[in-house]
């Protein structure tokens, strides 16, 4: 009897829920609130560029410049000067005009470091709507090769003129030009990512590009991760040069560092990772549960045909498909923030695009991030929380897949069909970028990339005994499928984050494996005695050690570290050191590079270095 009550009221409290979460389900997008996101005595005196500019798709005769505010403003423009000038002549510039648009879902809550907020003063003890407005505008008519300075400029509410500093800009490259282009991953507001992108400025000078594998925060529904955090490791401020991060060492006096001036004058293309993607949406819950409160779509859409009489009683497909989103996961603030290629499926979230002699191509490979602990109190890759046995609405379903990327699957097609088109087949250079490892040593790369199979142990009396989960090895969706797919096409590099580590690999068929993630911290390598956390009683389907899809790591060519037995590592991961990776298309080269943090006045050594040409 029990047990049949409790399944009446988990229903009953489901559709409450329901009723709360589907009261703006197809409505407009929040509208900022009627007072200051935080208390007036925090908010500066003057109004300012929430960021500098910054660039997104170039195409052979344009780009795309993006910048933000926390005000909407007037007469966003952007200002032209001549190409090959380095300043802005006032008889010569010409203007173009932006278009503004309003975040949807950036917010505030106890946890974010702002407006002076601590763990003692606490501004905001619920999650707060914080407006930020993004400002876009379509630098045309340019020619490959030219630079061309501009500035943008935006009328706040006040009637203040505020303006940027002048900068440069140029299209997509022709091929042939030489580049120089950064590979990031993982920065997530970590201790050395601040000093990583400065060190990038101060080694490579300007660069043409950034190619960033995701992870570019933690929350991405916290504004200030994106913008302002207090701490001085914002994304934007660490890859624009305006970062302030104090960064403290054993016997070493702290050295802040500013990040480096990057992406104002050279466009970033981003990939969709775990940390980009929001969990089930409620406004009434902490951002951080939110993030980690993620369901499979398929889920959610069996609850929504349970529920789908009081919720969406007209039958709206608008109302269904928000209310599944609402239900599952999002990522709508990293889609709104970015402008990025459109792929023949009408999004952005994979894509690729060529850029001078480089094809790539960037798939949204990743899955929501769970423990690999094995204990009752975790809701983790294997198994559910005991306390939630009985409560499958608090259940989060293992290490589920975001997007389907199997063969069959829209994402396989499409990269099937890119893959054969000419613009692929043409380049000198083919990269792939995803978030998920293919190979690695690190602790990520566990449980293989499959969808997880849930088993359900009952007792006697019916009730549930656990939940666990599995991943068939053999099933392995980027191994099995999508790895034969890109060595065929002949892919010279894959390149991936997650792990927080930097190691490389090559198969047989010549692709290089490269993850160079070690920006901030490290979640360590497993080789040797250090073992993964994985279960113990699935021998042979969860590897300890090493790289879970048989390939060996190559040894760093210039520099390699050492163990304590003096043994040369195949992999660089550390907590002091912080690696960066720099493609110059000239060469074809791929040169690696590490920065001591604890000693500031060290010099970057270049550490390994392969080609991509044969």
């Amino acid at each position: 009897m029990s047990q049949w009550w409790n399944r009446i009221w988990a229903g009953l409290s489901a559709i409450a829920l329901c009723l709360f979460l589907t009261a703006c389900a197809g409505a407009p997008p929040p509208q900022p609130p009627s007072q200051p996101a935080s208390p007036p005595a925090t908010v500066p005196t003057a109004p300012t560029l929430l960021s500098d500019p910054f660039l997104q798709s170039p195409t052979p005769d344009s780009v795309r410049v993006v910048w933000f505010t926390e005000f909407e403003g007037r007469d966003p423009t952007l200002v032209l000067g001549q190409p090959g000038e380095t300043s802005i002549n006032a008889a010569t510039q010409r203007q173009q005009s932006a278009t503004s648009s309003l975040l949807s879902r950036t917010y505030e809550d106890r946890n974010s470091f702002v407006n002076g907020q601590t763990l003692e003063n606490i501004l905001y003890p619920r999650p707060q709507r914080r407006p930020i407005w993004r400002h876009e505008a379509i630098a045309n008519n340019l020619t490959p090769g030219e630079r061309t300075p501009y500035r943008v400029e935006i009328t706040a509410d006040s009637g203040d003129a505020i303006a940027s500093s002048t900068l440069t800009l140029a299209p997509a490259p022709n091929p042939g030009q030489p580049l120089n282009i950064l590979l990031t991953s993982d920065h997530q507001l970590m201790p050395m990512t601040a000093a990583n992108l400065q060190k990038v400025k101060e080694t490579v000078g300007d660069i043409d590009a950034v190619f960033a594998a995701g992870d570019s925060i933690n929350i991405p529904d916290r504004a200030s991760e994106w913008f302002d955090d207090d701490r001085g490791g914002a994304f934007f401020p660490c890859l624009q040069g305006r970062a302030s991060y104090s960064l403290e060492r054993d016997n070493t006096p702290a050295t802040t560092y500013t990040g480096g001036e990057l992406i104002q004058n050279a466009p970033l293309f981003p990939a969709i990772a775990n940390h980009e993607v929001m969990g089930r949406f409620n406004p009434a819950q902490r951002l951080n549960a939110q993030f980690n409160d993620p369901v499979p779509r398929a889920v959610a859409e069996r609850r929504y045909e349970f529920h789908r009489e009081v919720v969406n009683p007209q039958d709206d497909p608008a109302i269904a498909a928000e209310w599944v989103k609402n239900q599952s996961f999002n990522s709508d603030t990293y889609e709104e923030i970015f402008s990025l290629p459109t792929n023949s499926a009408g999004h952005s979230r994979y894509y690729a695009t060529t850029f001078g002699d480089v094809r790539l191509v960037v798939l949204y490979a990743t899955t929501i991030w769970r423990s690999p602990a094995l204990s009752d109190s975790t809701r983790g890759r294997f198994r559910e929380r005991a306390a939630d046995l009985e409560a499958p609405e608090r259940w989060g379903y293992g290490n589920h897949i975001f997007e389907p990327i199997a063969r069959g699957s829209k994402q396989y097609q499409w990269l099937e069909r890119e893959l054969a088109s000419s613009e692929f087949q043409q380049a000198r250079y083919k990269i792939v970028m995803l978030h998920h490892p293919m190979h690695t040593l690190g602790d990520n790369i566990m449980p293989p990339y499959t969808d997880p199979v849930q088993a359900i142990a009952r007792n006697p009396d019916g009730s549930i005994q656990s939940v666990r989960y599995d991943y068939p090895r053999a099933e392995n969706y980027l191994i099995r499928d999508v790895e034969p797919l890109l060595e065929e096409a002949g892919v010279n590099l894959v390149y991936f984050g997650h792990s927080h580590l930097w190691n490389r690999f090559i198969s047989a068929a010549g692709t290089h494996y490269l993850e160079s993630s070690n920006v901030g911290n490290t979640y360590g390598a497993y080789i040797g005695d250090t073992k993964r956390q994985v279960p113990s009683d699935r021998p042979g389907l969860y590897a300890a050690t090493g790289d879970p899809n048989g390939l060996t790591p190559v040894i760093p060519t210039e520099s390699p570290l050492k163990d304590e037995e003096g043994a040369t590592l195949p992999y660089l991961s550390s907590n002091t050191l912080t690696a960066f990776s720099i493609f110059n298309s000239a060469s074809g080269v791929v040169s690696s590079y590490y920065f001591d943090t604890d000693r500031p006045d060290s010099e970057v050594v270049e550490f390994d270095r392969f080609s991509l040409t044969p």
